[in-house]
């Protein structure tokens, strides 16, 4: 199913916009600082990778809706959102952006999941490809090992909390940056908050979307050099509990925890041949510990990527 429509398009209002509500200060989503990255092919500012995958989360809940699949959700107890996708290349200001979501496909054996395999393309060529998939259990990181550190707001933000290889970073949520987030994914807004019915419902990937910030930061402190050796998105692996995000509300703290971890080994797919040490486990923990969000995602030198394609 062919979800694109003429209006899929992100131009650089958008960009900014999305950048803005999360704090990406990437160089590569800059009108200006593009120009100081280091041979970068793209010539241009591109979208942010959480930037699509927000227009990808509406437009399987369209999917859903239509089909009728969230009651299955509902009565299946699928309490979690997963997201698996690969980047395979940007996503430029004017070009038209095409989605497409294959057929449900539906599995109760040995755990309930509803399954769609879902293509990107940008401008006629292939950006994204992966899976959105609905699970009783979260499909990444399921069992967490995250140390016992106290109260998560007594640590500094921004910091390697004392005695782990996690980083930490602060962020509150707040209703207006989620909206904005949603007017640069080309999300109409009205889908999730609606002060007249007072509805609030945060999406799914919003929270999400903070990791951006959090590994840029993160990369500031270990004085990473952003011009000379830019890094892109390769993959992200996300699960989210539903539950959780019901319970989020406008002005909660949520503490992003990343950790450097080793890469994991690929002997076929998109990027199977490149070989980079930036690989992070990411969680986003409420206030009380309880965790909204488990992720595995993973970059690479721009570099590598280009001599990869020469090859």
């Amino acid at each position: 199913m062919d979800t694109s429509d003429s209006l899929d398009i992100f131009n650089q209002i958008h960009i900014d916009v999305a950048r803005n509500a999360t704090d990406d200060f990437n160089l590569f989503h800059d009108r200006n600082r593009w120009r100081r990255i280091n041979h970068n092919p793209f010539q241009g500012p591109i979208a942010l990778g959480f930037q699509l995958e927000s227009l990808i989360e509406h437009k399987v809940f369209l999917y859903r809706r239509l089909h009728n699949e969230n009651v299955l959700i509902r009565d299946k107890n699928l309490h979690f959102s997963n997201y698996q996708f690969s980047f395979v290349n940007a996503v430029k200001p004017g070009q038209v952006v095409s989605v497409d979501i294959k057929p449900s496909q539906y599995n109760e054996d040995p755990e309930t999941i509803l399954s769609n395999r879902i293509a990107v393309k940008s401008g006629g060529a292939l950006a994204l490809l992966g899976y959105k998939k609905e699970s009783k259990f979260a499909l990444f990181l399921p069992n967490p090992d995250i140390p016992q550190f106290g109260a998560l707001n007594q640590h500094p933000d921004r910091s390697f909390i004392s005695g782990s290889s996690f980083f930490l970073k602060r962020k509150y949520i707040s209703i207006s940056n989620a909206k904005n987030f949603l007017c640069g994914s080309l999300v109409e807004q009205d889908a999730f908050f609606d002060p007249f019915k007072n509805k609030a419902i945060f999406p799914e990937l919003f929270p999400c979307s903070l990791i951006s910030s959090a590994l840029l930061e993160k990369a500031v402190i270990e004085k990473h050099d952003f011009e000379r050796n830019p890094l892109v998105y390769m993959s992200h692996k996300i699960s989210i509990d539903r539950i959780n995000l019901a319970q989020l509300k406008s002005g909660d703290a949520l503490y992003i925890l990343i950790k450097q971890i080793p890469p994991e080994e690929r002997k076929e797919g998109i990027g199977h041949s490149i070989v980079s040490p930036y690989h992070y486990q990411c969680y986003g923990l409420m206030e009380d510990k309880t965790i909204l969000y488990r992720a595995l995602i993973s970059l690479a030198p721009l570099e590598q990527i280009l001599n990869s394609l020469k090859q």
